[in-house]
């Protein structure tokens, strides 16, 4: 094969991975909108609280918490408030070396009680465990520092209720999140766990941990987010509902049932991703089993988080993603392509692995030598714009797509300036930003490849008070 031909063969090869990445992600938001439709369609907020009362299935809330001293008890607070007929909140404190369990001790009037702690999960050592005398709802879990993943399972232990919902010790939740969330249960027995919405705090007014008002922030990578967080989170994962091959619940806000997790060995405490790793583990291992399941996701229960804005604090966060989703798929490889493997195991795999986990090879690959053919002469002008079409282009129609469809279905943003302005950053996200985050996605592949150490990430938050 000459050099030229080879040079055309890989010319060839980054335009249809580009055209493919992009179609693929067209054809989720194509399934995401007929699933959208039909849970519009069916939903009646109004009504919830008469159709499913007494019928609610009781929900453990855990809250894996280190270092939160400064935002704890704002967001315990603000769980306690939510409108739910049973449920009780767990705060797991790993071995916090703040005033994180000082703070709950003085808050919510701690009472340390001589409970039996049944340990179905092995995890670090349980030092104490306290009672509220304010709240009888809410425990508190002291153990030796493990980790997320290690607190998650320690809280599994202690928890009493059939389902589990993990929540971040920085994020809110909409008073109504567990009621609509838990629908999916009580519709479908089949369903083991059920994944909802998380979208961005910045710029939204917060009074004692809940969201009082909605609004856009002032920082550019913020709103780059946003939009982001649109994307990815509504239609990129309700674009694989009706083929029940949905791969990632966030660990942020997610709603289990506990005896199929404890079944699977709950979290891995050895990684970083270990929610997405724990639903890819229950795909694999029910479909080894034959067992008829679904693993869901609801479009308006909602979570609130803050975004990083800091270029550094982002890099952490896209490099700790990336270290997760090679570690899901790494240690799950007998889903793909396996003789049960179904939806999951035949197309969701693959796609994350070709597109998401090697993707930024290829991606930056692309770049580098389409830009590079080009300037030696050897890639004409056209095919230049139209790689550039596929690359860029189909990415614009994506993300306006999607900002679109979501403004018609729930209008988060109500306001005509908000959404205009968020419809210029998903054009504008497109030349720049997407690159420099496949850039740090590289970058956390190549710290997956070279063994380096994986640590639960931090940030500062400044939204919840």
């Amino acid at each position: 094969m000459s050099q030229q031909q080879i040079i055309l063969l890989a010319e060839w090869f980054f335009f249809a991975y580009f055209f493919f990445l992009n179609s693929g992600y067209l054809l989720l938001n194509f399934l995401a909108s007929f699933s959208l439709g039909d849970y519009l369609e069916s939903r009646d907020i109004t009504s919830l609280p008469q159709v499913y009362t007494e019928l609610e299935l009781p929900i453990s809330i855990l809250v894996p918490a280190f270092n939160e001293a400064l935002t704890i008890e704002d967001a315990v607070r603000s769980l306690l408030q939510l409108r739910y007929s049973e449920f009780e909140v767990i705060v797991i404190n790993d071995g916090s070396s703040d005033e994180t369990l000082e703070v709950l001790k003085q808050a919510f009037r701690l009472k340390e009680i001589p409970e039996a702690y049944r340990v179905r999960l092995a995890t670090r050592p349980v030092r104490a465990i306290y009672r509220s005398l304010q709240h009888p709802n809410l425990r508190v879990l002291d153990k030796e520092n493990g980790g997320k993943a290690d607190s998650l399972n320690a809280g599994i232990n202690d928890a009493r209720y059939p389902l589990f919902c993990g929540v971040d010790a920085d994020s809110m939740l909409h008073p109504e999140s567990l009621r609509l969330l838990v629908r999916s249960f009580l519709e479908d027995p089949r369903t083991v766990a059920c994944g909802g919405t998380v979208r961005l705090a910045n710029g939204c007014e917060v009074k004692g941990g809940v969201v009082q008002r909605t609004g856009l922030p002032g920082n550019l990578l913020a709103l780059f987010q946003i939009v982001e967080y649109l994307r990815a989170f509504l239609f990129g994962r309700l674009g694989w509902v009706p083929l029940n091959a949905l791969l990632i619940i966030s660990g942020a806000f997610g709603l289990f049932h506990k005896e199929t997790v404890v079944r699977a060995g709950g979290y891995r405490p050895d990684v970083v991703g270990e929610d997405m790793e724990l639903v890819v583990r229950l795909h694999r291992t029910l479909r080894r089993e034959g067992r008829p399941y679904r693993i869901t996701f609801v479009p308006d229960p909602v979570c609130w988080t803050e975004a990083p804005i800091d270029l550094a604090t982002l890099k952490n966060q896209r490099v700790r993603w990336q270290r997760g989703l090679g570690e899901s798929l790494s240690l799950n490889w007998p889903l793909m392509f396996s003789r049960r493997g179904g939806m999951p195991g035949w197309f969701a795999f693959p796609f994350m692995m070709f597109f998401e986990w090697w993707g930024p090879v290829f991606e930056i690959g692309g770049y580098v030598f389409m830009l590079w053919a080009y300037a030696i002469g050897i890639l004409s002008f056209e095919a230049m714009v139209a790689f550039l079409l596929v690359a860029i282009g189909m990415g614009v129609l994506l993300s306006t797509s999607s900002l679109l469809l979501e403004e018609r279905s729930f209008q988060i943003y109500p306001k005509s300036k908000q959404t205009v302005l968020l419809l210029g950053v998903a054009i504008l996200e497109n030349f720049g930003y997407r690159q420099l985050m496949v850039l740090f996605r590289l970058y956390g592949l190549l710290q997956s490849l070279f063994g380096a150490k994986s640590r639960w990430g931090r940030m500062r938050r400044r939204t919840l008070g």
